[in-house]
């Protein structure tokens, strides 16, 4: 693996930790500022800023608190060049699964996660 695929791996754990944990500062340490979250399995899209889905994050109770197994894994990632990257990962938080497409970009010598896109799968009970 490459010192930049180390690098983007780090963030993709500390992005899978934030979930976990529901650590908002963590999360917000992964995420660029102007990051988008979106997924169109919800009717309409849903759309937020970082602004809108911090303070969701914040009010869940966590994975962690109910001990419920960890299923994070990174599939893929892909450069596109120096400054750009596609992460897919997936994770689960209660009875359901994601698979995120995160983009990445490099600003000032860091990875931040620039945009998540995701599909939700309900798993059987």
């Amino acid at each position: 693996m490459t010192r930049t695929q180390n690098d983007i791996t780090d963030v993709i754990q500390d992005y899978f930790d934030a979930l976990y944990f529901c650590d908002v500062d963590r999360l917000q340490r992964v995420f660029h500022p102007k990051a988008i979250y979106a997924t169109a399995d919800e009717t309409p899209l849903l759309y937020r800023t970082m602004d809108e889905y911090v303070p969701v994050v914040a009010a869940r109770q966590s994975p962690a608190s109910r001990n419920e197994i960890r299923r994070d894994h990174i599939d893929a990632i892909d450069l596109a060049g120096e400054n750009t990257a596609m992460v897919r990962a997936r994770c689960s938080i209660g009875p359901r699964d994601f698979v995120d497409f995160l983009t990445l970009v490099r600003t000032d010598g860091q990875w931040r996660i620039i945009a998540k896109v995701f599909q939700i799968i309900q798993r059987p009970s």
